[in-house]
Order: C-alpha cells, then structure tokens, then sequence
C-alpha cells in the first residue's frame, strides 16, 4: 500500500482529503504544520508528499526545499497546494523542487489523477 504524507493547517481539509485517499486505497499520514510534516516525512518515509505553500513553523516551500537537498528524500515526489493562483507561487514551489502543483478548491478527481501520475500508477 502507498503512503501519502499530508502537510496543511486546514484541519477540515485535512480530514477531508486523508478521507478520500484512504477510500482510494492510500496509507495515509497527516501534519498539521511545516515542522512536524519534516519530521514526519524523515520518519516515516512515504512514498508521496502533499504540502500546503503556506504552513505555520515553516513554510511548504522550504519544507520541500530542505528535503530536496537531502540525498535520502530528495527522490519523493512532492505535490504542492495552495489557496494562492499566483504564479511566483508556482514558480516557487518548482524552484522548491516540487514535482506538482495544484490550487484549492480542486477536483478530487484531478487531484488523483496527479497523484496516480506522481506515483506511477
């Protein structure tokens, strides 16, 4: 079974998405801000991370940045979300090395559709 990692401060989003990835068959790991999805990517190793462009502690983008540039994490593919449509956000979150990038509200079906990409399936 994958595991997917879910990094956001919208604790109704959270519940909602965690939700609708398990009933998709996924392993599913919530943080509720940038610092504990860190300490959570490093710990338990999943095999997607979703993460929130703005997060309390430490930002989604610098978050991606740090693990990125660490040789046992870099290879997780990272989704980027954020209510923000700007493109430096976007922009960023590349820069970042995000693999994806996706803005609330989104289709569940397009937001699947991007996992299954990220994963392979």
């Amino acid at each position: 079974m994958r595991k997917i990692l879910i990094v956001d401060d919208e604790k109704d989003l959270l519940e909602t998405l965690a939700y609708r990835l398990k009933s998709s068959g996924y392993e599913v790991i919530t943080a509720g801000d940038g610092q504990e999805g860190m300490d959570k990517a490093k710990k338990e190793r999943p095999d997607l991370i979703i993460l929130d462009f703005m997060l309390p502690k430490m930002p989604g983008y610098d978050v991606c940045k740090a693990l990125k540039s660490d040789e046992k994490y870099k290879k997780i593919p990272v989704l980027m979300f954020t209510a923000r449509a700007q493109e430096t956000d976007e922009e960023k979150s590349r820069q970042a090395g995000a693999e994806a990038y996706i803005t609330k509200p989104f289709e569940s079906k397009e937001l699947l559709a991007k996992i299954k990409k990220l994963l392979g399936e």
